[in-house]
């Protein structure tokens, strides 16, 4: 078994049902959800959106809303004015240039205000099933920490490299399984190394004992 198929079958059996924890019940929510969650956690997201959502379910209605609203609902989620003003934006722009109706193409999806790479991948991969490698905070942690990118990476290096490193089938799959490792165990302070499978090969891990 190479490292790749070791990674990916470790991770399977720890986090079997590893998914997208973000509350949604739309494509335009998930959207919305997506682009909140920049720089908190999705608990924190899930508590302002079923507030956010049972007011302003879909493009329509959010694009009309005050900003004042918005804000006020978000206002617990860092970066809550910028959110508040991207949203509403995107909601428009999804009215105005899609009759309300969610892009289901990368390139539309990042035309959209507050929708960047990581977002547009989330949604590809999470609503439409079509084969992406989102990078969050989580995901680039893990793949430096496991040799997969170096350090000085950026962020698009780190997703080439990710998908190079694993399958297509597998790239939606290792996703969630990276972002549940990262959340429970491979933590950016005080990691769990001792219950951790690939402290072999962890370069955090190998500083550590150095």
């Amino acid at each position: 078994m190479d490292r790749s198929d070791l990674i990916y079958e470790s991770l399977l059996k720890m986090y079997p049902d590893a998914h997208c924890q973000l509350d949604y019940d739309s494509d335009f929510q998930l959207a919305v959800a997506v682009l909140l969650s920049a720089q908190t956690t999705d608990v924190s997201v899930n508590k302002v959106t079923k507030q956010l959502f049972a007011r302003y379910p879909d493009a329509r209605s959010l694009s009309e809303a005050p900003l004042e609203e918005l804000e006020s609902i978000i206002r617990q989620l860092g970066l809550f004015h910028a959110k508040a003003r991207n949203i509403r934006q995107m909601a428009s722009e999804i009215v105005r240039r899609h009759d309300g109706v969610l892009p289901k193409d990368f390139d539309g999806l990042t035309t959209l205000s507050g929708i960047g790479v990581k977002c547009a991948n989330v949604i590809m991969a999470e609503i439409y099933h079509i084969p992406a490698f989102p990078v969050d905070t989580h995901v680039s942690r893990i793949a430096r920490r496991l040799g997969i990118a170096e350090e000085n990476d950026s962020l698009a290096a780190v997703e080439r490299k990710l998908r190079d490193y694993f399958p297509e089938e597998r790239w939606i799959k290792m996703h969630h399984l990276l972002i549940f490792f990262g959340r429970n165990m491979c933590r950016a302070r005080n990691p769990q190394c001792r219950d951790c499978p690939f402290t072999e090969f962890c370069r955090e891990k190998a500083d550590d004992q150095s």
